[in-house]
């Protein structure tokens, strides 16, 4: 009796003894490795807004302080500019829908997202080469980087969006080739952390996009 006690009492200690199985060990790992990407695009959004914060609060002071500040005319391609990036947000809406409706061992629903990405990184592309025609519009007009404060600002700001844009536009490529390549190594988290990336950048152009249109 004494032999048969300590074995049953023994039991559940080393079952709660023994190290965690490959399966208990992969979902830890991946639950952390997805809250590490929902902190980290939050920290990203962070540092970017700030990073135009002080820019936009440099264009104010330069604007009030200086006596030569002449508004300039934005190219009308910016606004055409506006519609892509925005219709991009909706496509992507639509893909994270669509992938979102069905396991991804669903070949029509993978499809159906896979397209509706392809389509917003094409928006973006379309976006990104207005941006340069609107650069070339205004070369045109003999407006360049250091030609006054105005265009120097427009110049910088337009830039620097479209530098964050290009990290949105690798995050999507990577999105589709895992997507593609293997489920498996398809993360929703990343996924959703690139669709929140995304719809940033675009209410970021809204506001870039007031602040070019009423201080140039």
């Amino acid at each position: 009796m004494s032999s048969a006690f300590y074995q049953t009492v023994s039991t559940p200690s080393g079952a709660l003894g023994r190290p965690a199985g490959p399966a208990v060990r992969i979902a830890k790992a991946r639950s952390g490795a997805d809250a590490a990407s929902r902190s980290g695009i939050w920290v990203g959004i962070f540092a970017i807004t700030m990073t135009f914060a002080a820019l936009t609060s440099a264009l104010f002071v330069r604007q009030g302080s200086s006596a030569d500040w002449t508004h300039i005319v934005l190219p009308p391609i910016v606004y055409l500019n506006t519609l892509a990036i925005l219709l991009s947000s909706a496509t992507l809406e639509k893909a994270r829908r669509a992938i979102a409706a069905g396991p991804l061992s669903d070949s029509n629903a993978v499809r159906i997202g896979s397209l509706w990405l392809l389509a917003t990184l094409s928006l973006g592309i379309v976006f990104v080469a207005g941006q340069f025609e609107a650069w070339r519009q205004l070369a045109a007009q003999g407006l360049y980087l250091a030609t006054n404060p105005n265009s120097s600002f427009y110049y910088v700001l337009t830039a620097m969006h479209g530098l964050h844009l290009f990290a949105g536009f690798v995050a999507l490529v990577f999105i589709m080739g895992r997507l593609a390549a293997s489920h498996a190594a398809f993360r929703k988290s990343t996924f959703e952390s690139t669709v929140i990336y995304w719809h940033f950048m675009g209410v970021l152009w809204l506001y870039l996009l007031f602040v070019l249109r009423t201080k140039l």
